[in-house]
């Protein structure tokens, strides 16, 4: 007779038991780590914006990446418990609510926006998916306030009717648009990732 997994243990896969062996608070990790390996969007001395940073894992390996004289900036509406290093910084916000005075607090010259965001899951596809866009939506107008010119964007959104539109909107802002699947994400998931390289410093609004 087969035992059921535990709901414990249901997600758990390679990625998730090698980031326990790395030390990374989430598998999530990996993702990045793939990009970063395809297109080298963090640089060494880069200023950092980690959006929805929670649990850590993206700021941690960013940090690596950005080094000593670089710098991370970490928003979430969930605490980060995990210790940070010394070039981040961690802040408590809604994105979806953000205010002029703390877009005014972490800087507007960051060289790179990266979003792992999502939304509490519904079970429905056309609900997850809208939820997902709102959020991308808030990534990408904070982005074009932060961003320095020529800076690079990276977001996570769920497939979806909204999702050409978006991805659109990315190119159009961006010399360089790309559409990436890190084989880390899990088969089931809907989630794809945008990439924006080379920001043109100025809002394009024809698509929305």
């Amino acid at each position: 007779m087969k035992r059921q997994a535990s709901k414990a243990g249901k997600w758990e896969d390679h990625y998730s038991r090698q980031a326990k062996k790395d030390n990374y608070p989430a598998r999530s990790v990996y993702k990045l780590q793939e990009i970063q390996s395809r297109n080298k969007i963090i640089k060494k001395g880069d200023r950092v914006l980690d959006l929805g940073c929670s649990p850590g894992s993206w700021t941690l390996y960013a940090s690596v990446l950005a080094g000593e004289k670089g710098f991370v900036v970490g928003l979430d509406i969930k605490p980060v418990t995990i210790d940070i290093p010394k070039n981040a910084r961690i802040y408590i916000c809604d994105i979806l609510s953000i205010d002029d005075e703390l877009l005014s607090a972490i800087g507007n010259d960051f060289n790179i926006v990266i979003s792992d965001m999502a939304p509490a899951t519904t079970g429905s596809k056309s609900v997850d998916s809208a939820r997902s866009y709102d959020l991308c939506m808030a990534a990408f107008d904070i982005a074009d306030k932060v961003l320095a010119d020529g800076g690079s964007f990276l977001c996570k959104i769920f497939q979806g009717e909204d999702f050409k539109k978006f991805s659109e909107m990315v190119k159009a802002a961006y010399n360089t648009h790309k559409i990436f699947k890190p084989q880390s994400s899990r088969k089931a998931s809907k989630e794809i990732y945008i990439i924006g390289i080379g920001f043109k410093g100025s809002r394009i609004r024809g698509f929305q």
